[in-house]
């Protein structure tokens, strides 16, 4: 049976025990058929372990105090599978909490943990991993679809009279292995290269969508246990492609049996009030600089990157943890810091040491922030000053480009601004580009019902935008049921319009976003150089008149020539800049009739000829669709045209 060294005690209490999740929790020893059980509750009288066999009270399961700073530990013989609580006599009175290490926990409404057995599971990765830790992701395709597991499809039930409304719901839920035969071919039928899980972390609101958590090392037993999980994980990985996961460490939920008040007192919250409290979320913000605290999240992301060979955290909020009066607006609640700002010092400290720890355990990962700030160095290193994350979300790239494709064409010269200005700060950080799940809820409406026009205009616009974020530099997001042009934003309740695939137009979208992603997948010059200004650059960038952009995408051995329409009239002789005197042709083309399109596409070879273009000394003249996207390559120089159109 494990017992809890004095390096254990230390490191925990000093905020650099990196694998607590080893020692803190319950651990089942299948040899003595016994369980330890070791939790932190510094301010607690008494803690004990409750059960149904005591019915809850902690009677015959006292724990023993073996730190001064709090750890309590007891050893007792109850089998893997036992639902379990502590229970803590503080000042204010007796509480039941669930463990806040506990790796398993019952299906809401129920709130218990379980003590889980070993784990069985038997990994088939290992060439995924080899793969992973011998390329740069940096170089590589990295093209994301944003999940949300309970409500990409769904088992269609019949309310059965006794059923709860969780009874019908879990009925509904396709399990994790279910997910397994179901969504990893989808995906790489689709030819996405990673999926985005929403937090699985245990959570007791299904429609917090994961993002208020009780159980941060618990993957929610909604779907199927733990090992479960890992079968998922494992048959994406098998399928070549790479699982990250959103994770929260800037807030938990305030729920009884969670962290909130653990042992009577502010613990894992800070006991002031303006710092703890997240008003428009309802939620609490983790004692950064507490040392305990430390321990607890960063072990928390190791164990997911080690126990779940997980390829990566999407850390949540990130700007919330770095901003001191991010819900403080007037000036009597403002707080700040030694130096008379609002820069979070605790939280930008323990994001430092977070991103150092995780590389130097895993250096081969993705640390992803989502963060909605304009504050620098988001993606450089520690040592440098930054914050330490390798990819940062471009929520500007985003705003400013729906701005623009929401608009009418007529208003689309006057604003030409909005799709030429992300590119002024490309290069300042590493950029994921996400048309993500916050962009189609709450009255936002759908990406296609975003679009201006009659149906027609609406696909040949959406054809636009994804084509326009997928050359552009930068990995790439787009969440779950937007490949399928759907008229209705995301219904957190109900499944994924699949329905909706009878249509042309929509089997077209979904034919048009695959060929898409397959044509970047197999096109280095879209993704090799993202983050080096060599691999973009601008032909024509002022032609705010006819809304027409032009540029080129480089790899080390490929040039693409990328032209958008962004008004509805077909352009015939139109100028394009070309580097070199050769024989282009058009080897992609939005405006295919197989998408939905019109059919005005180039089959001919185009020659460059001499001009006084602005730029460039070459020319190729050719036609251009209407909200189209083409892509031309030297004709010597065609690989691979992604899926046959």
């Amino acid at each position: 049976m494990q017992s809890i060294t004095d390096l254990d005690q230390y490191l925990f209490h000093q905020g650099t025990h990196y694998e607590s999740y080893r020692f803190l929790g319950s651990h089942y020893d299948p040899e003595t058929q016994q369980t330890a059980f070791t939790v932190w509750a510094p301010h607690a009288r008494h803690v004990a372990v409750g059960l149904d066999h005591n019915n809850w009270t902690g009677r015959d399961y006292a724990l023993t105090r073996v730190t001064d700073a709090g750890l309590w530990s007891g050893v007792f013989d109850i089998p893997a599978g036992t639902t379990y609580k502590y229970v803590l006599d503080t000042t204010e009175g007796k509480l039941l909490k669930a463990d806040p290490y506990a790796r398993y926990a019952q299906k809401r409404p129920r709130t218990a943990s379980i003590v889980e057995a070993p784990s069985s599971y038997e990994w088939q990765d290992a060439e995924w991993l080899k793969k992973r830790s011998t390329r740069s992701h940096f170089s590589s395709p990295v093209n994301i679809y944003e999940v949300h597991l309970g409500t990409w499809r769904k088992h269609e039930v019949r309310k059965q009279p006794d059923w709860t409304v969780d009874d019908y719901t879990d009925a509904t839920y396709y399990s994790y292995r279910e997910m397994a035969d179901e969504l990893v071919p989808y995906v790489k039928e689709m030819g996405y290269s990673h999926v985005e899980f929403l937090p699985i972390t245990e959570h007791p609101f299904d429609l917090s969508w994961g993002y208020q958590v009780t159980g941060y090392y618990a993957p929610t037993s909604r779907f199927g246990s733990p090992d479960d999980f890992k079968y998922l994980i494992d048959s994406f990985h098998q399928a070549g492609i790479g699982v990250i996961m959103d994770w929260v460490p800037a807030h938990f939920c305030k729920d009884a049996h969670g962290l909130r008040l653990f042992d009577g007192q502010p613990l894992y919250e800070y006991a002031d009030a303006r710092r703890a409290d997240k008003r428009g979320w309802g939620t609490l913000t983790f004692d950064f600089g507490r040392p305990e605290i430390q321990s607890f999240l960063i072990s928390n992301a190791i164990y997911w990157l080690t126990e779940f060979h997980l390829d990566g955290l999407r850390v949540d909020a990130v700007h919330s943890m770095t901003d001191l009066n991010f819900e403080n607006h007037t000036p009597e609640t403002k707080i700040y810091n030694d130096e008379g700002t609002s820069v979070h010092k605790e939280a930008v400290a323990f994001i430092q040491k977070l991103n150092t720890i995780v590389f130097q355990y895993h250096p081969d990962v993705l640390m992803m922030a989502e963060d909605s700030s304009d504050i620098p160095m988001i993606t450089a290193p520690v040592d440098k000053g930054g914050l330490g994350f390798n990819y940062k979300w471009d929520l500007g790239f985003m705003h400013d480009t729906l701005d623009y494709f929401e608009l009418s064409q007529e208003a689309r010269p006057f604003n030409h601004r909005h799709l030429t200005f992300p590119m002024m700060y490309r290069y300042n950080e590493n950029y994921i580009l996400p048309f993500s799940h916050d962009e189609v809820v709450h009255g936002k409406r759908s990406m296609l019902d975003k679009m201006p026009g009659d149906q027609w205009q609406k696909f040949a616009n959406l054809r636009a935008l994804y084509g326009y974020q997928m050359t552009q530099p930068g990995k790439k997001l787009l969440f779950m049921g937007s490949e399928l042009g759907l008229y209705s934003e995301w219904k957190d309740k109900e499944q994924i319009d699949w329905f909706i695939l009878k249509y042309p137009y929509h089997r077209g979208m979904q034919k048009y976003v695959r060929t898409l992603n397959q044509f970047y997948l197999a096109h280095p010059a879209l993704y090799e150089l993202d983050f080096e200004p060599a691999g973009y650059e601008w032909i024509d960038a002022d032609n705010n008149e006819q809304a027409v952009i032009s540029y080129i995408r480089r790899s080390a051995d490929e040039e693409l020539i990328v032209v958008i329409n962004m008004t509805g009239q077909v352009y015939y002789d139109f100028p394009v800049g070309v580097p070199v005197d050769a024989g282009y042709r058009e080897i992609f083309n939005s405006d295919l009739t197989a998408f939905g399109g019109s059919g005005q596409q180039v089959t001919d070879e185009l020659f460059a000829v001499e001009n006084d273009h602005p730029g460039y000394k070459y020319i190729i003249r050719t036609k251009l669709p209407p909200f189209g996207m083409s892509i031309y390559q030297q004709t010597g120089k065609i690989k691979n045209m992604g899926e046959s159109k």
